[in-house]
């Protein structure tokens, strides 16, 4: 008879999710998903997408944390292409950034395996990460709107708007979103008034299943 404790996934040690077999981070280096889901990674991710391309010391200043820590897990980023050498450092001086740009939703991560509980966990790690990270930036416009110029506050913010679909239909949906959004990318380039926003899409279900 298997021992309970030994069946109940160990959290790993560098923050990340659990690993099945119970070791920190065994598992985290096989797959883009595993790797992200970690707490620095993932914001390390998301400061070269936005504001792009920077060293391990600038990013270690921008996340407050340390220059050791961020070169290491910045390698382990690379290691599953989700960012890559610009080769335009000098000596050991590495400059990194995003291989593909857009939002959380776009990362190459790939696709959790629903018979695998360490791709299960990590999957939901990161979302909930997402979440909190969506958070921090909803709170900091709203500590900062009434600093910007009067014609951004009233379409910058959060709204909800309720519409009634299939599954099909809402797949149609968020297809068309993703066009619009992809239109609106670069539209504002070269425009000294314009600035980037970023846009978040969040589906969530009123009725029950």
């Amino acid at each position: 008879m298997t021992d309970p404790e030994e069946s109940m996934p160990t959290v790993a040690a560098d923050g990340g999710p659990p690993d099945r077999d119970g070791r920190a981070g065994a598992r985290s280096a096989r797959t883009p998903l595993r790797v992200l889901a970690h707490p620095l990674r993932s914001r390390l991710l998301a400061q070269l997408r936005v504001h792009g391309a920077a060293t391990a010391t600038e990013l270690a200043v921008a996340l407050e944390t340390n220059t050791g820590a961020t070169s290491y897990h910045l390698r382990q980023l690379a290691e599953v292409g989700l960012i890559e050498d610009t080769g335009g450092g000098t000596g050991r001086r590495r400059v990194w950034r995003a291989r593909s740009a857009g939002a959380a939703a776009e990362v190459s991560a790939g696709i959790p395996d629903p018979e695998d509980p360490d791709d299960l966990a990590a999957a939901d790690w990161l979302a909930r990460d997402y979440l909190e990270h969506f958070t921090d930036r909803a709170g900091s416009w709203l500590d900062a709107r009434t600093e910007w110029p009067a014609p951004w506050q009233p379409v910058l913010g959060l709204e909800d708007h309720l519409v009634l679909v299939t599954a099909e239909q809402m797949t149609a949906l968020r297809e068309e979103l993703v066009e619009v959004l992809g239109r609106y990318r670069r539209l504002g380039q070269g425009n000294p008034r314009a600035k980037r926003v970023s846009v978040y899409t969040c589906a969530l279900p009123v009725d029950r299943p």
